[in-house]
């Protein structure tokens, strides 16, 4: 999960990886599976995403540039994740949450590949379970948000 930002005209992917950077659409795209992408925008973008509204946008990203990635998913901006970045900046720049905050222990952690996860991330004491998080699945279904283009 990114936000696609212009830059001298060409489309990047503003994105947390191993830190927050731009990354160009085609090479983010092509670490994709098979190329495939969902492209999703503001169903209000044309009034709210004004010349004033973008500077705010890119002055609330601009924080985030160059923090390193979030593996243990904490509520702090010391270090963030996909879908933590792309809300916070939405949030902050324009006061608009886009999906529904959750806790971590409302999410299924029982499937084995998950407890392993837990295991690499957190060591014997587990996640904290209190702990707030945006999973990039709230995002993609809010409905909020228009989907404009598939591959």
């Amino acid at each position: 999960m990114g936000l696609i930002v212009l830059r001298q005209g060409k489309p990047y992917v503003l994105e947390a990886s191993a830190t927050v950077k731009t990354t160009p659409l085609a090479d983010w795209i092509a670490r994709g599976a098979d190329g495939r992408y969902v492209l999703k925008r503001l169903k209000t973008a044309p009034q709210t995403l004004t010349p004033d509204a973008l500077e705010k946008l890119r002055a609330a990203a601009g924080a985030f540039t160059g923090k390193p990635y979030d593996l243990t998913f904490e509520w702090s901006d010391d270090r963030v994740y996909c879908s933590e970045l792309v809300w916070k900046i939405y949030d902050r720049a324009l006061g608009i949450g886009i999906g529904k905050l959750q806790k971590i222990s409302e999410f299924n952690l029982d499937a084995p590949a998950v407890k392993q996860k837990i295991r690499e991330r957190y060591g014997g004491k587990g996640p904290p379970l209190d702990e707030t998080v945006i999973s990039p699945q709230a995002m993609f279904d809010s409905p909020l948000l228009t989907e404009v283009a598939r591959q």
